[in-house]
């Protein structure tokens, strides 16, 4: 009867323990990356409401940070999201190489998880 204890004990903890499967780390992948293109556009639409002079990086940075928090799924979407935006924005808009390489380089601190304060302008309110 111990035995039998012992075994079904010993089942539960590898069961619990064994790695997902493909479809779960799938479906979780997907559910990073949705949540991970929200945060991208929650960021978009705070940069967009401050309209604050110098603040785009900061909020660059902070979307990819959120982003990439969810997990891989959430850093390659906001990947996609701002190679494409960075893209249409230097072959649309005109702005220049240097401002896309100085959004490109805040995009990749905060997918990196550096602190997008870093890029914070002073005087940016802090509800954002």
């Amino acid at each position: 009867m111990r035995l039998c204890v012992c075994l079904v004990l010993l089942s539960f903890i590898l069961c619990a323990s064994a790695d997902t499967s493909p479809i779960t780390r799938a479906a979780r992948f997907v559910g990073d990356a949705v949540g991970g293109a929200w945060d991208m556009f929650k960021a978009y639409r705070d940069m967009r409401e401050a309209n604050y002079k110098n603040a785009d990086k900061y909020f660059h940075a902070r979307g990819n940070y959120d982003a990439a928090r969810r997990g891989p799924g959430g850093a390659w979407a906001a990947k996609v999201i701002s190679d494409a935006r960075e893209k249409w924005q230097s072959d649309v808009s005109g702005r220049g190489a240097e401002d896309t390489r100085a959004d490109q380089e805040a995009n990749e601190w905060g997918r990196r998880g550096g602190d997008p304060n870093r890029y914070r302008p002073a005087g940016l309110p802090t509800n954002y």
